[in-house]
């Protein structure tokens, strides 16, 4: 399989390194706006037009140079805009979805060579060695995965969402947040099946198994107080976890993953108010407001939150 160098594939230039703090984010707004995250096709919020900058089309590849996960590589589906750190990739000739989709996974196998904070991607990205083709067996496995992706929803009806209707709540009287009261990483005993949630952006902030028994209820949220800031994570099993990035949320109510979730995504839109100097630590954490589905009597509507997350695709694999 002859290698040729990405920028022999592809034109390469930096994204626009705006700050989403700077922007305005509004309902309806159509502009996705990538971030370096690893996770939800780097997508963190939504925004209007700034400074009358055109955004880049959809169709094109990102890929984040610095973060936790190194060269995150995804096909933007919408028309978007890029914080720091991103590059864009212009294919250099027409290229199929499937041959896109290819060569994100080809340039994440190249994270092992960089490091964050250490050696980062920036002045050798562009001499990356990939195929100069997509192999035919590849589409085969491809569409495999897509297929296999694409389960049907646990609901079938659409239910939209009209946050116009929604109602203002107190996270202090939703949960109790506290901090971890677990060991650091290092006075643990690897080998073992308890997860071990640190501030991390990726694979729901578990970076480690541990032989000591779970001391944090399955049912509760991680909040990243330091590290990957702002980050949060529903917590399906018992769990340890850092005392020094972590915060943990624990219910006042009745909880499940599909509720879990819902909060878990509505909390994160505020990750654009904290940074490495700005924590997230618990007395913002009890400042903090979110808004949410309402019932007539001006509850939380759990059962909404719930439906909602089991109306979309992928539902069944949760």
């Amino acid at each position: 399989m002859k290698l040729v160098k990405i920028s022999d594939l592809f034109n390469i230039q930096y994204g626009n390194q705006f700050d989403l703090s700077k922007m305005e984010s509004l309902h309806g707004s159509y502009i996705n706006f990538i971030s370096r995250s690893s996770q939800n096709m780097g997508i963190v919020a939504r925004v209007e037009v700034f400074n009358n900058k055109d955004p880049f089309p959809a169709g094109l590849i990102t890929v984040t140079l610095g973060g936790t996960y190194l060269l995150s590589s995804f096909v933007q589906q919408k028309p978007f805009y890029t914080a720091q750190n991103i590059k864009v990739l212009f294919p250099k000739k027409e290229m199929s979805e499937l041959e896109k989709l290819y060569y994100c996974f080809c340039i994440k196998s190249n994270r092992f060579k960089y490091t964050s904070h250490g050696r980062e991607a920036n002045s050798t990205f562009d001499e990356l060695l990939i195929p100069e083709k997509m192999p035919d067996e590849w589409k085969d496995v491809i569409m495999e995965k897509i297929n296999t992706l694409k389960k049907q929803p646990i609901l079938t009806k659409e239910i939209s969402l009209d946050v116009n209707n929604w109602g203002w709540f107190n996270l202090i009287d939703l949960f109790d947040v506290s901090a971890s009261r677990d060991s650091l990483s290092e006075d643990l005993t690897e080998g073992g099946k308890t997860p071990y949630v640190t501030s991390s952006e990726g694979n729901n902030g578990v970076t480690s198994f541990f032989e000591e028994k779970a001391t944090n209820k399955a049912g509760t949220i991680t909040a990243n107080r330091g590290g990957s800031v702002g980050y949060f994570f529903y917590q399906p099993v018992d769990y340890l976890a850092t005392p020094v990035d972590v915060r943990i949320l624990s219910p006042k109510f009745k909880i499940d993953s599909f509720i879990g979730l819902f909060l878990k995504t509505i909390l994160q839109l505020e990750k654009y108010r904290y940074n490495y100097s700005r924590k997230m630590g618990t007395d913002r954490l009890n400042e903090f407001k979110i808004k949410l589905p309402i019932t007539l009597d001006n509850k939380p509507d759990w059962n909404f939150m719930r439906d909602y997350i089991k109306s979309l695709p992928y539902s069944a694999s949760i």
